[in-house]
């Protein structure tokens, strides 16, 4: 009797996981795969020195944010137009200090997802006595009401933020944090310089797309040229299943789903989106391995997180990890 239920149990769980596997697997994407993964243990995520906090940008632990002008109790006063190397022209205010705007935000209409900690590190923008200076359209400015309440400034629409880090005129620490945190242009948009020119002009990438790295070789970057990482903890087969979340997700965000049309170099066989069981959303995958961009990655180029714990790793087009160990 013992013998007859394991056969069939046997059975029915080899069915399934044939069938799961021919659905990754497939040229043609499902739509989503549930995600029943745990969460990654202390330690496996790495230290990211001077890094970020929920994945866009915050201050490390055991530091302390100065005491910056940045502080959203500041007004923002004229705002001016100036030119900062590597960057371009960027909207600055009454003290010098540049103004960001955040990828995920939105503009139309306007609104802004960065509270909590995210805030602390990413002060708001008051709007209540911003005005347009020499080289600043009024037309573009605006204010978005906030969830506390209060009135953020609008630059085309995007929330504006200072930076935490930026404690003098003319600082542009902010630019690139995270691949999500960019200075913002006189017209709103992001501002676009040599640091993106120098990893192949980042603002006119696809969605995905490769670059070859004098190390590592040609790997996966995303589109702010933002290099993308696996966790070997993650599994693929025979369902997307991802290991990373919590205070893990908050160091190597998740790649959010990007539809192949939008890619370039990367290989079609496996590329599909799953359905996490956080409530993160859905997540992009590569050959069915799920992909992350690291925080303490600052620049387009960088490949800080390539190796940290021995389980991150950045990614070729095909999904396979570059230097990791043989299992």
């Amino acid at each position: 009797m013992k013998t007859s239920w394991r056969s069939a149990s046997l059975v029915a769980s080899a069915a399934a996981v044939l069938a799961l596997t021919t659905a990754c697997g497939q040229d043609s994407p499902p739509a989503a795969s549930q995600n029943v993964g745990a969460t990654a243990a202390p330690g496996d995520y790495g230290n990211i020195g001077t890094g970020t906090e929920n994945g866009v940008g915050g201050i490390a632990s055991g530091q302390s944010a100065a005491p910056s002008p940045s502080s959203p109790s500041n007004p923002a006063g004229k705002l001016s137009v100036a030119t900062a190397e590597e960057v371009g022209k960027v909207v600055t205010d009454s003290l010098g200090l540049t103004l960001y705007r955040f990828d995920q935000d939105t503009d139309q209409p306007p609104k802004s997802n960065c509270d909590g900690d995210c805030a602390k590190t990413w002060p708001p923008v008051p709007a209540d006595d911003a005005e347009a200076g020499e080289g600043i359209d009024k037309s573009l400015l605006g204010s978005v009401t906030r969830a506390d309440g209060t009135k953020q400034l609008t630059v085309g629409g995007w929330p504006a933020y200072r930076y935490a880090k930026d404690v003098n005129a003319g600082d542009v620490k902010g630019q690139g944090v995270g691949g999500k945190w960019s200075a913002l242009a006189p017209d709103g948009k992001k501002a676009q310089g040599g640091g993106a020119a120098a990893a192949g002009e980042a603002g006119d990438l696809a969605g995905l797309s490769t670059r070859n790295d004098p190390k590592l070789g040609e790997i996966v970057v995303d589109k702010n040229g933002m290099t993308v990482y696996r966790f070997m903890k993650d599994e693929a087969w025979p369902k997307p299943v991802s290991n990373c979340s919590g205070e893990c997700l908050e160091k190597w965000p998740l790649v959010e789903p990007v539809d192949f049309n939008d890619t370039k170099g990367i290989q079609k066989k496996g590329y599909m989106i799953f359905e996490r069981t956080d409530g993160k959303g859905k997540q992009q995958t590569i050959n069915c391995s799920p992909i992350y961009t690291f925080a303490g990655d600052k620049a387009p180029g960088d490949t800080n997180g390539q190796g940290v714990g021995g389980t991150w790793y950045a990614v070729r087009p095909d999904g396979k990890p570059v230097g990791a160990p043989a299992k």
